[in-house]
């Protein structure tokens, strides 16, 4: 589980039970945000939110007095192959403040948790978003390499850009594809660790050979025998 992130302002941490009164105030605000934006989202109903919740697949963000300052939930797709962290949403008092850069942090981080395997994708047409998925290791991708399962592209349903994507047969539309690929990064990181290892490697061969040369010319100078008095000790 994912402690909680606090600072002065707000709390940041895995939604539960005690926050199911939240829900249907966090769909408004996820409607209002999409309309205001011209574009949709996968529309969801608050009984959904707080399965998510009770399952322990969200992180919320709230005052010290209790009040929503952000959300975002994870699904799974394909038998847990795939993991979205969806939904992602801050009350409009709260924006520009970098908070939902920490929400998405912790979902990612949930995600991990929970699905060390998955693929965690996302789709948005949000440049902000973007940032926040490429400072976690998101790639774009083309739609082709995101599921294929049709109920993840139903959640596209209710965008008004969805005749887009059903004339294009899913294969463009106004929304970009990211992902992030578990394997790809082990092994970028075992790459990474290989050559660190191979430079201090080098590093201690040629300490080595310096160290060696500097005994040999200690070992060809003729050795003077010391003095008497030097070798005597003192009482």
């Amino acid at each position: 589980m994912i402690s909680e992130v606090n600072n002065d302002t707000y709390i940041v941490q895995v939604a539960d039970e005690n926050h199911l009164q939240l829900a249907e105030t966090i769909c408004k605000e996820m409607e209002e945000s999409a309309k205001a934006r011209g574009t949709g989202i996968a529309k969801r109903s608050p009984l959904y939110l707080m399965e998510k919740m009770l399952e322990g697949k969200a992180i919320v963000a709230t005052t010290k007095t209790g009040e929503w300052v952000g959300f975002c939930y994870i699904e799974t797709w394909q038998h847990g192959k795939f993991v979205a962290n969806s939904g992602l949403i801050v009350h409009s008092d709260y924006r520009k403040s970098g908070i939902a850069t920490r929400i998405k942090n912790e979902a990612f981080k949930l995600s991990r948790t929970k699905y060390p395997d998955a693929k965690i994708i996302g789709l948005t047409t949000s440049l902000a978003v973007m940032k926040i998925n490429s400072d976690l290791g998101y790639e774009p991708v083309t739609f082709s390499e995101l599921p294929a399962d049709d109920a993840f592209w139903k959640g596209c349903s209710s965008c008004v850009n969805y005749d887009i994507l059903t004339r294009t047969n899913r294969k463009h539309c106004l929304c970009t594809g990211m992902l992030y690929n578990p394997e790809q990064h082990k092994k970028t990181e075992e790459k990474t660790e290989g050559w660190n290892f191979l430079k201090e490697s080098k590093l201690y061969e040629r300490w080595m050979r310096i160290k060696q040369r500097i005994l040999m010319r200690f070992q060809d100078r003729p050795r003077t025998r010391k003095p008497e008095r030097e070798l005597e000790t003192v009482g």
